[in-house]
Parts: structure tokens; sequence; C-alpha cells
């Protein structure tokens, strides 16, 4: 049996960098605020350190939310 491997897809959008005002960041989270693994999302390694420091740096902005009740 073969198991496809998920594609990043920054990579395919050849994303240099990754905003942290932007809107899509939300569908890198839970619905408790978490950040999801490279596992569930697909990003490879790079991109997926860059998704988390611009989560991060847009949580400390207050753009999205610590944690959701």
């Amino acid at each position: 049996m073969l198991i496809k491997r998920k594609v990043c897809n920054f990579c395919k959008k050849q994303a240099k960098k990754i905003d942290f005002k932007d809107p899509i960041l939300n569908n890198f989270m839970t619905d408790k605020g978490k950040i999801l693994s490279p596992k569930i999302t697909g990003a490879c390694a790079r991109h997926q350190r860059m998704l988390s420091r611009a989560i991060k740096k847009a949580r400390s902005l207050a753009l999205l939310p610590y944690v959701v009740r």
C-alpha cells in the first residue's frame, strides 16, 4: 500500500515569507488555539518554522488568540 506524501502548500506557491497579518493563519490552528503539527498541515520544516513564528507574532500583537474558551 502506497501512502501519498503531502506536499507543502507554501512550497507550491513559492512563498518566500509568511505574513503574520494573513488571515489564513487560522487554518493552521486548532479550535482551542494550538498550532497544528506539520504531519497534519503538510508543511515542510522550513515553512512550519516560519508559520509558527508568524502565529506567535500575531498572538503577541493580539491578532490571534492565545486560548479560545
